[in-house]
């Protein structure tokens, strides 16, 4: 890579997830929006003769794919790199419920804000622009701890990363110490209704808070394989007449991976209908769900193919980082890529789509990327082509912020390997000596 300048930028040349070589030119607008204003294929692949090259601003990435920031549509950071802190054991989700339930007590507000700003660095670093957070308002002594905390943790990162705040009340939270979470700062609501002992009012309950306060909702749904019932066509019908503009997200939605196929799309139906987003949740699920019962080795992902098929805006996130619901991931929209193309059987292409442009606008933010028009909100990541960049992941990339870089990272390897025969050495000939190969 080139010395990379600071700040703004003027342009960058790269490769389109397409595979070709453009040069993308940005310029910013009276609304102080920076956008992508042509876009023109590079016919001569020689940097020395490239005319770009003469302008300091203009960032060289012709070894990079270049695409839309990534956006992170379902966190949380409140529980993020609490795994060592809480010290669970492995299980499904009751047992992590359970385990961050009774340790979530001893996790002061310094703790939160010291984890989520962890959490919300490295996923900046790693190309995430815009994150979407469940936060806990759990009964009890002082339940918006957490939400204070993140909603600092917002205002530090306002001009880098876009952090939208769920307030996630569990069935037993009262109704008013949700509205006291909005009050402090949190954007919309959430909740887990299928965890309730009577499901559909939890979802009533939830959904009229949110009408009440005029505000989106995000809730984990369905998050479960077996039996016959399930909350999400109940969760589309109350919200299928809600102004077009207020944000309605449905979560997790195991149970439409073990649904019948007519139940689940008339299901896809409804909630194409209702403008309800779903999000691909692969690396959390993998770990929690099909451990026990009929659906043991089920893989517990959402059905992808079906709902995009009907019409449902589908995205996917990597929901929880080293915590007691998820031991690894790390916060990477790369490794959430891989697993929609591993376990969720979708092409490179779609996988990163799913974690790029759909998650953009699930999350209600401006089209980014390289595309006329669009947002200078940019993810350059080492590589020949949107696979190599999914399966090797290189920590090699450029994060860039409506045209600013805020984040980069190089790294150097090395490999010893053997030097080539001296020419015209016999065969019994001592081997050359080890050679360093650098990239």
């Amino acid at each position: 890579m080139q010395d990379t300048p600071h700040g703004p930028v003027h342009g960058i040349t790269a490769s389109l997830t397409d595979g070709t070589l453009a040069d993308v030119e940005l310029l910013s607008g009276p609304d102080g929006v920076v956008r992508v204003a042509r876009i023109a294929p590079v016919s001569d692949r020689n940097p020395r003769d490239h005319t770009a090259r003469a302008d300091p601003q203009w960032l060289d990435l012709r070894d990079f794919v270049l695409t839309a920031s990534a956006a992170e549509p379902h966190a949380h950071l409140d529980k993020a790199f609490s795994w060592t802190e809480l010290n669970p054991p492995l299980g499904d989700l009751d047992t992590a419920i359970t385990v961050w339930r009774a340790g979530s007590v001893r996790l002061d507000e310094e703790s939160f804000r010291r984890r989520a700003t962890r959490a919300i660095t490295t996923l900046l670093r790693n190309g995430i622009t815009a994150v979407r957070t469940h936060v806990d308002v759990p009964p009890g002594p002082d339940p918006l701890r957490a939400t204070r905390a993140l909603v600092g943790v917002r205002e530090a990162m306002r001009d880098l990363v876009t952090i939208q705040i769920v307030a996630l009340a569990n069935p037993l939270t009262p109704t008013e110490v949700v509205v006291e979470a909005l009050d402090a700062g949190a954007d919309l609501v959430g909740g887990a209704p299928h965890i309730a002992d009577d499901p559909r009012a939890e979802v009533a309950r939830l959904v009229g808070l949110a009408e009440s306060r005029g505000v989106g909702i995000d809730l984990h749904t369905d998050e479960f394989l077996d039996g016959d019932h399930h909350t999400i066509d109940h969760f589309a019908d109350r919200v299928a007449d809600w102004p077009a503009d207020r944000l309605r997200t449905a979560g997790h939605c195991c149970r439409l991976d073990t649904m019948p196929l007519d139940e689940l799309e008339r299901v896809a139906d409804a909630l194409a209908r209702a403008s309800v987003s779903v999000v691909a949740l692969p690396i959390t699920n993998l770990y929690l769900q099909g451990r026990h019962g009929p659906s043991k080795g089920r893989r517990g992902i959402t059905a992808i193919d079906v709902l995009r098929d009907r019409g449902v805006l589908v995205t996917a996130g990597a929901d929880n980082i080293r915590d007691p619901f998820n031991p690894v991931g790390r916060a990477d929209p790369l490794e959430t890529a891989s697993l929609l193309v591993t376990a969720g059987h979708q092409s490179p292409y779609t996988a990163m789509s799913l974690v790029t442009d759909a998650a953009r606008t699930a999350l209600g933010l401006p089209a980014g990327g390289p595309v006329v028009g669009a947002r200078a909100d940019f993810l350059a990541v080492r590589g020949t082509d949107v696979l190599d960049t999914i399966a090797t992941a290189p920590a090699d990339r450029v994060v860039l912020v409506n045209g600013s870089i805020v984040a980069r990272t190089e790294t150097t390897t090395w490999t010893a390997a053997p030097a080539e025969s001296r020419a015209g050495a016999p065969d019994h000939a001592t081997p050359a000596p080890y050679v360093l190969e650098t990239s």
